[in-house]
């Protein structure tokens, strides 16, 4: 270095920095063993703190303006150097610039998935991710937890540790919020505002404010999410043999070969099995849906042990036809008889003794060889 270079490069005049990346939070003005000179400039823009540190102690913090470098300034840097009124000699002291803007779209989510006890399903395996925002507040407090003697910090050197701060307090708290899985979607951004006012404190801690957290996504393992799916499908089928009709119906409509018409014709056949079980469960439980009986249907007393049953209708005789209980002599009474008759005499009645199915004879016992 030449004698020149020497002169002009031994004091520094102007302190400043303008930042050209997104990411750097603190920034050491480099001096090169320069020493500061007394009145120098500084320039401290918007969303800037300059933060002087003496021999290892933070000293002053100044805010957005342009400075002169002097006692009146610097209070604390004077205190520390015992420096005299109208002291105007060169100092060294270590200048670090804390950006103050807002860091966006920080990512966070689960390394491992999350134990999670549900009401409706036991229990889950989740996942979460999402993004968050920060900014330094207090840039002393920033500089003595966190930065240390760094020249430049970058939001990289801490998303690890507030990443693993948030995934913490999410676990604990959306296993104590008792939100159903399936209504969490519908509540991401209450959980997102109820865990930024949760966590906020710690970053506090830092130095550093917790602008929003935001919750973007939290989902289930493959395996319970197709679980899931097929169940929401069988919800939406709805009536299963209008669905197979219209199924069969599009299958026709397409050109399906004999082997499709076929397995349709067996679909069809079980959703009709399906519906008919579904109805015929529905009459025996007197269930809403049915016709109440005609209030002037016949109605029919019958002879039974020698007490007389009923009233019945012709829907119940025909199932005591069925079961052996009502034959074609037993005693039958209605109020359009004078007297108890015979079913097979009785019009209406005798119809249900038709064509019927004929009940084979029992199996012959097997004879024993000699």
């Amino acid at each position: 270095m030449g004698l020149l270079d020497k002169l002009f490069g031994e004091f520094v005049d102007i302190i400043e920095w303008t930042d050209d990346s997104s990411n750097t939070m603190v920034y050491r003005f480099e001096r090169y063993g320069n020493e500061i000179k007394y009145g120098a400039k500084l320039i401290v823009r918007e969303s800037q703190y300059a933060v002087f540190v003496n021999e290892g102690q933070v000293a002053d913090v100044l805010g957005p303006g342009t400075w002169e470098l002097e006692t009146k300034n610097l209070p604390l840097l004077t205190t520390l150097k015992s420096w005299q009124h109208g002291y105007s000699s060169p100092f060294k002291s270590e200048v670090y610039f804390c950006n103050a803007r807002r860091f966006t779209d920080l990512k966070w989510g689960t390394k491992q998935p999350l134990m999670l006890r549900d009401a409706e399903f036991g229990g889950l395996r989740l996942r979460a991710f999402g993004t968050y925002g920060v900014r330094i507040t207090d840039p002393l407090t920033f500089i003595r937890e966190i930065v240390g003697t760094e020249g430049v910090f970058t939001t990289e050197e801490i998303s690890d540790q507030l990443r693993n701060l948030i995934t913490s307090r999410f676990a604990t708290i959306i296993g104590s919020a008792n939100i159903p899985i399936l209504d969490v979607a519908a509540n991401q951004d209450q959980l997102g505002e109820f865990l930024t006012k949760r966590i906020a404190p710690e970053f506090g801690e830092y130095g550093l404010e917790l602008t929003k957290l935001l919750v973007e996504n939290i989902s289930l393992p493959p395996a319970v999410s197709e679980a899931l799916d097929k169940r929401t499908s069988m919800g939406m089928t709805g009536n299963l043999d209008a669905y197979l009709k219209y199924q069969a119906g599009e299958g026709l409509a397409q050109g399906g070969g004999a082997g499709d018409v076929v397995g349709m014709g067996v679909g069809l056949a079980v959703g009709r099995t399906m519906a008919e079980g579904v109805g015929q469960a529905t009459i025996a439980g007197g269930g809403a849906g049915l016709p109440p009986p005609l209030k002037n249907a016949p109605r029919f007393h019958v002879a039974l042990a020698g007490t007389a049953d009923g009233p019945h209708t012709l829907e119940t005789l025909s199932s005591m036809v069925d079961a052996g209980k009502l034959t074609r002599e037993t005693l039958v009474w209605t109020p359009e008889l004078t007297d108890w008759t015979a079913a097979a005499q009785v019009p209406g009645v005798a119809a249900l003794f038709g064509e019927r199915a004929a009940t084979p004879p029992p199996l012959p016992s097997p004879t024993t060889s000699g």
